[in-house]
């Protein structure tokens, strides 16, 4: 039997055959795929001719295209599709990806030829992106083991594969925490607060996994959230809130305790190796921030701004709840139940008052055409293309000459195998090759709200800027112009690469944009200007306390990343330490945020999550320019096409920015914005 992960990929656009695909042809096709990049890196290691950017630097960033397209199929699905068969895949498949890296990096002959082009880069013209990208690979090759000596080598490997196969085995404790828990209610007394449609999905629910009746709820977003915002019944908060933050911190076989403190200290031991005094010193060198003291003193600024606020936020919630009869302490289960019941009162505008307007099908649409007013998009839904499930959407995306941009696929509910959370990722990157523009395939991946036998999806505020965010991912993914695969789209600084989806949301409070198309799904009924007032109005609502929640993870990635000897304390006593000062409830001895931290130990922003607040002070001062010169300037638009959404990597990012905005970005801007200072 052919493996159609090896064969070329006979579909429409060159997508994924995900109809075609068994779990068990994975392993071959990794085998294959490696043994072909080598052969082709041979081909760069054994040229006769003197080393140059072509024949070098270019040559190994187009080696191994076929191992990209199958480790990224694989490692997407066990994302968005996983099973335990697939995990027990990719944990045998993981180490000889990782070794295979190795060997690269590690390659004294190819190391020797990439210091040779890096050396005598003065001497040579090149391009800023090719200057980029003999840097990037240059940064790599160090990073990556090059320089050390053989016993160092061989500990560096230890270390690599060690890493490869804690973040898995992490990020598969915390989905199986996930979709473990269940809240079943069988007195319709429990109910009361919660709002009929989520009731109506939890009743859908039990009957989904087996329950003859009651009211089955979940840790999955759609099913926590609105059950924290809305359930009067205390004790059930209190029990859905432990079991959520105390996912893989519970001592049994999921916990992950012993992997955040062996995760933190592998990457100490691997940083040390490479001459660094700590992991974070190791990450920031190519980011926009550059050094971790640059990172502390900016969380520290923002911190000193906000913390008076979030007392205040803290002070105000106290009040209300205790006019309410609240008579305890107010406790973390608390706040969103009751951050709900003021924000009702303040400001006349909650969750339920919006969502009529935000059915799923109407958001995906104003989405779509604040694209095509934007930067002329247009998306073509295409039920020909494989998908990898039967819920999953897939359009084609063209520009507005009538060119071909992107594959684009969205899938919106959750799912057994699918991890909580959303996010943007892609199947194949966009690169260009002689006369070959190869175009990319994208993928939004969310967890909304499932219609129900009365209701179609209908999104809450939250998760309409989700959507945005996510879509402005997938934006700088599909606009991408860049000739090297490495430099493409998303392939940019940590701190840099949330400015295209952070400035999307800035639309979500827009009346000129929601006025375009947000409807009550049953009456038809334009949202009121009033509701738009108030969405406006209630954008500062608690932010001290939100900016402080936020600089709690900021300050928690970089204490995990800036240690300079190995961790002695638990994970308890450690995030206790990095986070008390950020505290504005009392903390829960049995939760624990770094035990299901994904974005720190299973993703890509160890060390980097500073860079979500870091983008939010470019989107604030980058989304002024589309305010003074209007929303949906196509001039303002392209430039923020040309010179960011197209660009990628290409460019130094601090280069870019200016380049549209015409100076460096000011802080105040998000500051104003966040009602921080006037």
């Amino acid at each position: 039997m052919t493996n159609p992960l090896i064969d070329n990929w006979e579909t429409p656009y060159g997508t994924p055959p995900f109809h075609l695909i068994r779990t068990s042809y994975y392993k071959k096709a990794v085998e294959y795929a490696i043994n072909q990049a080598r052969e082709e890196i041979a081909l760069v290691t054994e040229n006769p001719a003197s080393p140059d950017f072509d024949n070098t630097v270019a040559a190994l960033d187009r080696a191994g295209d076929k191992l990209s397209l199958i480790s990224s199929l694989l490692f997407n699905l066990n994302s968005a599709e996983t099973s335990g068969e697939l995990q027990k895949e990719v944990q045998e498949i993981s180490p000889i990806l990782t070794r295979f890296s190795n060997d690269i990096t590690l390659n004294d002959r190819l190391f020797s030829r990439i210091s040779a082009v890096y050396r005598n880069k003065g001497s040579v013209s090149m391009t800023t992106e090719e200057e980029m990208l003999l840097e990037k690979h240059y940064r790599n090759f160090i990073l990556g083991g090059a320089g050390l000596g053989d016993r160092e080598k061989k500990r560096f490997r230890e270390i690599s594969e060690e890493l490869a196969q804690h973040t898995l085995k992490f990020e598969e404790n915390v989905l199986a925490e996930t979709k473990a828990f269940e809240l079943l209610i069988t007195d319709i007394n429990d109910l009361k607060g919660i709002p009929s449609d989520k009731a109506e999905a939890a009743a859908e629910e039990a009957i989904q996994r087996g329950r003859d009746r009651g009211w089955l709820f979940t840790l999955d977003y759609p099913s926590y959230v609105p059950f924290m915002q809305y359930c009067d019944k205390r004790e059930l908060r209190e029990k859905m809130f432990k079991a959520y933050t105390s996912r893989a911190y519970r001592g049994n076989q999921n916990d992950n305790r012993t992997l955040v403190s062996g995760i933190a200290n592998l990457r100490l031991e691997k940083a040390k190796l490479l001459g660094f005094s700590n992991y974070a010193e190791m990450v920031l060198g190519d980011k926009m921030a550059g050094k971790p003291a640059t990172v502390s003193k900016f969380l520290d600024d923002i911190y000193n701004a906000s913390r008076d606020a979030g007392l205040r936020d803290v002070e105000s919630m106290k009040d209300f709840a205790r006019n309410l009869g609240h008579k305890e302490s107010l406790e973390p289960w608390d706040w969103a139940y009751y951050s709900e019941k003021l924000k009702k009162s303040k400001f006349n505008i909650d969750d339920e008052l919006l969502k009529p307007y935000f059915s799923l099908s109407n958001v995906r649409r104003a989405v779509f055409d604040l694209a095509e007013r934007l930067f002329g998009l247009k998306f073509v839904r295409n039920k020909g293309l494989p998908v990898y499930h039967s819920e999953v959407e897939a359009y084609l995306v063209y520009d507005d000459d009538g060119s071909f941009q992107a594959v684009l696929y969205l899938d919106f509910h959750p799912r057994k195998g699918k991890n909580n959370g959303a996010w943007m990722t892609n199947y194949r990157e966009q690169k260009i090759s002689g006369d070959i523009n190869t175009r990319p395939v994208i993928s939004v991946v969310t967890n909304f709200t499932r219609p129900s036998r009365s209701k179609p999806s209908l999104l809450t505020f939250n998760e309409l800027t989700t959507f945005l965010h996510e879509f402005g991912h997938a934006l700088h993914g599909m606009l991408s112009q860049c000739t090297f695969e490495s430099l493409s789209g998303t392939n940019v600084a940590r701190d840099f690469v949330e400015l295209p989806s952070q400035i999307l949301q800035n639309w979500a409070y827009e009346q000129e944009w929601l006025e375009s198309w947000a409807v009550h799904y049953r009456t038809g009924k334009t949202i009121p200007f009033d509701l738009v007032k108030k969405i406006r109005e209630s954008s500062t609502f608690n932010e001290g306390y939100a900016c402080q929640r936020q600089l709690g993870f900021g300050f928690l990635d970089m204490a995990w990343h800036t240690v300079t000897g190995p961790i002695e304390n638990t994970v308890s006593e450690f995030e206790i330490s990095a986070t008390q000062k950020t505290e504005l409830l009392p903390p829960l001895s049995s939760s624990n945020l770094s035990c299901s931290f994904t974005h720190l130990f299973s993703g890509g922003y160890a060390a980097g999550y500073y860079g979500y607040k870091w983008a939010e002070v470019l989107d604030a001062d980058a989304f002024q320019m589309f305010r003074e010169s209007g929303i949906f300037n196509r001039l303002t638009a392209g430039s923020f096409r040309k010179n960011i959404l197209e660009k990628g990597g290409s460019d130094n990012p601090l280069n870019l920015y200016i380049k549209f905005r015409g100076k460096k970005p000011d802080p105040n801007a998000f500051l104003k914005r966040r009602g921080l200072i006037l």
